[in-house]
């Protein structure tokens, strides 16, 4: 974090696991150009990047959707213990974005990307988590996926699903797409379908 209208005073790691979490004590410049106090610590989950990318077949007019289970989504009451989600991975040191993408998407669903275009990017939880996020669409064919995937050495157990969109819009719709990238990617595509139909398809899409 370097800022002209930021002062850290403190900062030290008070965790490191599958997580690490960052403790700083710090202030800030106000909107009316005076300075804050010094804040209560701060905890920040520093996650790092990831990718997710929406895996879509124009040609069939579906998507490959996921399901794996959610162990922080399981512990909320009434949360669900398995979601259907995109593919989504972290950025590994070295990796370009798209890097990320294409592994992904091939030990997530089996699928290799062809065209690919970048949504956007946004961050989970910016009060708490650095995670940023940059969104994909793939072209993908969905013919003949397996019916599961997943790294074993990571103890991924992934459903593979090929959806028709407009069943997958109708579940965001329903609020049966209970996570963040899977409604910011879908919706995007509710919006850019056809567009995008005719830019992967060309003249045979009309």
């Amino acid at each position: 974090m370097n800022h002209p209208d930021i002062e850290i005073l403190d900062k030290k790691t008070v965790y490191q696991g599958f997580l690490r979490i960052d403790s700083y004590r710090l202030r800030h410049k106000k909107f009316d150009g005076t300075w804050t106090d010094v804040l209560p610590p701060r905890e920040v989950c520093d996650r790092g990047p990831a990718v997710g990318v929406m895996l879509y077949d124009p040609e069939r007019d579906a998507l490959v959707m996921i399901e794996q289970f959610r162990v922080a989504a399981a512990t909320v009451p009434g949360g669900p213990a398995w979601m259907t989600e995109i593919v989504a991975g972290m950025v590994d040191p070295g990796e370009s974005l798209e890097e990320v993408a294409r592994r992904e998407a091939m030990e997530e669903a089996g699928c290799a990307i062809q065209e690919i275009e970048l949504i956007g990017d946004y961050f989970v939880s910016p009060g708490a988590f650095t995670e940023q996020v940059f969104v994909y669409c793939g072209r993908v064919d969905s013919r003949g996926l397996a019916a599961t995937g997943g790294l074993a050495e990571e103890h991924e157990d992934i459903r593979i699903m090929v959806m028709p969109v407009d069943e997958v819009i109708a579940l965001m719709d329903a609020n049966r797409l209970r996570n963040s990238l899977a409604i910011i990617a879908v919706g995007w595509l509710a919006r850019h379908r056809e567009a995008l139909r005719r830019r992967w398809l060309g003249e045979a899409h009309k």
